[in-house]
């Protein structure tokens, strides 16, 4: 046995790549991407990625080099997911919602060489680059020696709107230009160690300042196999393009739609118009969003609507969905999935897998058991709730609350220039999410909290997810989060901010705090009942829906509950304030 070794015919990199080549050869004529009234099948898609790649090539890319692009999701995006990898360097895909500042600390921190900028966020990307050349010249006027040379100012690239073409110019080169450049011929280049990094992604930064993950061929492809296997996903899907392409790589459905000969309905905006529009016109079966798209899709005016007939599977992660948002998209004709997932697991890392003797149970039932996070992707080695003290696994009582942790092929590689968090993640032989969670008697897990969002008033847990599901059962409530707020006796107790919907007549001040508190008290411990209700327009969010809570944390720190229950008076400046965000 031990004479049997590694050839060129037993043992090949793994690397997403091979599902673009293999969709071109055996889905040659198929449609591989719907935008508005552009078309491609995936010989073109792959003879456009060939050329993209040769041209890239030609602009002295080299081996590991960071592309960032700033993008909707448009056929040009989905492209680079393999032009990019196949001139051997490293995509990097920015978050169009950020300010100049943070798209400036990105292009500095990936020390970008070259950047893609569709046409709608040119202003954007020019006052960025404009921060990062002042930063640039101010750090060489210092001769500071961690000063970035000026090389890393990245080559421009606009890329115009194949659809409808604007015209819109931020340098010399425009993306069909490259296109229309290189060689339809070209060969990719060979990926010899699937270790190798594929792609760069910027976390969230719903709790810290965002953090490069780094993303290996191999982890890529696992991921993408393992949920395309997990959410049962066949041959021919239409995908429809509801979650941005730069958040995990569109969750690696970017090369997962590739492997089953699929078809991408790009979407420049996901309005409900937009999506109502494009699920009927194209027969869309399968779609991910965060759940602030399933309020964008319940909240839909008639004119706004189109009829499907058939149903769209919707797969979910980010905050966990409240049952009512589940039953609610369920008549609607959409059947959801529920995961779980953090950037740095390459996506989503569990799924709610459907069992079929849940069918018999009522509906309320069905859309709880939904809600649960469920069991690992097929590439997770493991996934445990444990105790971070003791690293003893919790009890799978349903009850017992413990740090989520993975272990696995689809973990990052680790968090770019940034060794000493890289190891403070990585700890006895698993990732720390940060996450607090539940395993329940059947071994489906449920998410609880963030480790640092638990709210622990008298020496009770609270769970600020429970809070926020039951919040979300009042009729007029539509998106909500809860915080730790400071209480002179108990220590911290549970802040409410909401965001409700308007009544007959248009109106939303009728919903007083005294309507929520009583409506708390009515379906909750007198404990968990929040000591505070705050109402604001809309709640801070994080371009993929998830609430950005370390706003909401600093607002109620200046909520301080006193025997006359007052709050300080500038507090109302601070709600304007956020409101604006």
């Amino acid at each position: 046995m031990d004479q049997l070794g590694k050839c060129e015919a037993n043992y090949v990199a793994l690397t997403p790549l091979t599902f673009l080549k293999r969709a071109s050869s055996v889905y040659a004529n198929r449609t591989s991407i719907i935008y508005e009234n552009t078309r491609f099948t995936w010989r073109q898609t792959y003879e456009r990625c060939c050329r993209l790649a040769s041209s890239l090539l030609s602009l002295n890319i080299l081996k590991n080099d960071v592309i960032s692009v700033l993008a909707p999701n448009i056929p040009a995006m989905y492209e680079m997911h393999f032009a990019v990898p196949m001139a051997g360097a490293v995509l990097n895909t920015i978050n169009t919602r950020l300010d100049a500042k943070n798209v400036a600390t990105i292009l500095r921190h990936s020390e970008a060489k070259v950047f893609f900028v569709d046409y709608q966020y040119v202003p954007l990307a020019r006052e960025a680059l404009r921060l990062l050349m002042v930063d640039s010249q101010q750090n060489q006027t210092s001769q500071s020696p961690s000063a970035a040379p000026e090389s890393f100012i990245p080559l421009v690239i606009v890329i115009d709107d194949v659809d409808s073409p604007k015209g819109v110019r931020l340098g010399e080169l425009e993306y069909e230009q490259l296109i229309h450049m290189g060689n339809p011929r070209f060969v990719p280049t060979e990926i010899q160690d699937e270790w190798d990094p594929i792609s760069l992604n910027y976390t969230s930064g719903t709790t810290s300042e965002p953090k490069g993950v780094v993303y290996s061929h191999r982890g890529a492809y696992l991921s993408t196999l393992s949920l395309i296997l997990g959410w049962e996903m066949g041959s021919e899907p239409v995908y429809l393009w509801s979650l941005p392409m730069f958040h995990c790589n569109g969750w690696t459905f970017t090369w997962g739609v590739a492997a089953r000969g699929g078809t991408n309905v790009c979407l420049r905006n996901t309005t409900a118009y937009d999506m109502y529009r494009n699920i009927a016109s194209h027969k869309v079966t399968h779609m991910c969003c965060a759940p602030i798209v399933f309020n964008i899709l319940i909240e839909a005016k008639p004119h706004e609507r189109r009829e499907f007939t058939s149903t769209v599977q919707v797969l979910t992660g980010g905050a966990p969905p409240p049952a009512s948002l589940l039953e609610k998209m369920e008549l609607l004709r959409f059947h959801v999935t529920h995961g779980y997932g953090l950037t740095e697991a390459t996506g989503p890392a569990l799924v709610c897998e459907w069992q079929a003797k849940w069918n018999n149970l009522p509906q309320d039932s069905q859309a709880k058991l939904k809600a649960r996070q469920g069991i690992s992707v097929l590439t997770l080695a493991d996934v445990d709730v444990k105790n971070m003290k003791t690293m003893t696994s919790v009890p799978h009582d349903g009850k017992t609350m413990g740090e989520i942790v993975l272990r696995g092929s689809s973990i990052m590689k680790g968090y770019l220039k940034d060794p000493e968090t890289t190891s403070k993640a990585f700890s006895n032989g698993w990732f720390i999410t940060g996450d607090v969670g539940v395993i329940h008697p059947d071994g489906y897990l449920e998410i609880k909290d963030r480790s640092k969002d638990i709210i622990i008033s008298g020496g009770e847990n609270i769970s600020s997810v429970e809070l926020e599901s039951v919040l979300y059962r009042h009729p007029r409530v539509l998106e909500a989060a809860v915080v730790a707020m400071p209480h002179p006796r108990w220590g911290e107790s549970p802040c409410a901010f909401l965001a409700v919907r308007e009544n007959e007549v248009g109106r939303k001040d009728d919903v007083k705090e005294a309507d929520i508190i009583a409506f708390c008290r009515k379906n909750l411990p007198h404990f968990m009942v929040p000591k505070k209700v705050e109402f604001l327009p809309e709640l801070p969010k994080t371009s993929t829906g998830k609430i950005q809570k370390f706003q909401l944390r600093a607002l109620a720190k200046a909520f301080q509950i006193t025997d006359t229950k007052e709050v300080p008076q500038h507090h109302e400046d601070q709600v304007l304030a956020l409101s604006r965000l």
